[in-house]
């Protein structure tokens, strides 16, 4: 059986921790749990993508846009999630990677 896409996120380490302290709550950083190799290739792919030299196309302006907003790094862990979702899409579905349909 494949684990929902909330539970996929979580495996990888892809989540962010949550605290609460006294009246305080929030988000903060991802939670880097799970599968530490997996949650590696996804980041190296996000910065290949991120890479003015290496990546490109729609995926790249997405990126570019989420780091006007909130910085680079932030938009590298964005990318990150995003491929993970197309990974627990495409093993849900069965299907093979299309690039085109990936936004």
């Amino acid at each position: 059986m494949v684990p929902s896409l909330v539970e996929c996120r979580a495996y990888l380490g892809l989540t962010p921790r949550r605290y609460e302290t006294g009246e305080i709550s929030g988000n903060g950083r991802i939670s880097k749990r799970g599968n530490t190799f997996t949650r590696k290739c996804l980041f190296k792919r996000a910065n290949g993508i991120y890479c003015p030299k290496l990546g490109g196309g729609r995926l790249r302006d997405w990126a570019k846009a989420i780091a006007e907003r909130t910085g680079p790094q932030k938009a590298k862990v964005a990318l990150a999630r995003k491929r993970a979702d197309t990974l627990h899409a495409m093993w849900r579905a069965g299907t093979p990677f299309q690039e085109e349909t990936t936004i």
